[in-house]
């Protein structure tokens, strides 16, 4: 498993090192988030052992129990799935950063539970650039005004924007999109691509790629417990 994941995770690096030359970018500045959605705990150590630092959860309490059994430094936990308000706390608590930051109610959830805990998380912007019912995620046009709004009366550290593009779509059509919605508002970091379009994703400035499967294989069948 252990030299799996490290050809895996080498892979990566490389297409990472290819698409960055091909836009003239410094493979540095690429992050892999490592998705951990129903893997089992010995993948998850395993990729720890091959050099990752980057890891995302989509459950609240998915992480919180995976992750008070980890005691390893310098990881940086980034929740990356729908957010429940009563759930502000535990995150704020356990993860260092929020890429689905989608609404005025949570906002105010998040800020209320940063002051109570006394500690700061960065946050990223999720955008619904295909305007999907079904998806969550600021509408387009709304997000230069809820940046504004985040930061400047709610006092969260807006760092970024994070989307998922429709599925029937052509990606590079909305990471083209986002892309200059995060150039317009100055921000710092940009989170799009997943196991099937990062090399595309990265083409068009993406600084964090999300990837699950094509790290550490197939998925189990349901979350440990």
């Amino acid at each position: 498993m252990k030299n799996l994941i490290n050809h895996s995770y080498s892979q990566i690096l490389e297409d990472i090192k290819i698409s960055c030359l091909k836009s003239n970018r410094d493979p540095k500045s690429v992050n892999v988030i490592a998705i951990c959605k129903r893997q089992p705990f010995l993948k998850i150590t395993k990729a720890i052992d091959a050099g990752i630092k980057n890891f995302g959860e989509n459950r609240v309490q998915d992480g919180v129990n995976r992750w008070s059994k980890i005691k390893s430094k310098n990881i940086i936990l980034s929740f990356v799935g729908p957010l429940q308000t009563n759930k502000s706390e535990d995150v704020v608590n356990q993860f260092h950063e929020v890429q689905s930051l989608d609404r005025l109610k949570l906002v105010k959830s998040l800020s209320k539970a940063e002051i109570k805990l006394n500690k700061r998380l960065n946050y990223m912007v999720q955008v619904n650039t295909g305007n999907e019912e079904q998806k969550s995620g600021i509408n387009p046009n709304e997000v230069d005004d809820f940046i504004k709004l985040c930061k400047k009366d709610y006092g969260l550290n807006v760092t970024g924007l994070m989307c998922i593009p429709p599925i029937n779509q052509n990606p590079a059509i909305h990471f083209a999109f986002i892309s200059e919605i995060h150039k317009r508002n100055n921000l710092q970091y940009l989170s799009m691509g997943m196991s099937n379009d990062y090399k595309t994703a990265i083409e068009f400035g993406a600084t964090h790629i999300r990837i699950g499967s094509k790290l550490f294989g197939e998925r189990l069948e349901k979350e440990e417990t």
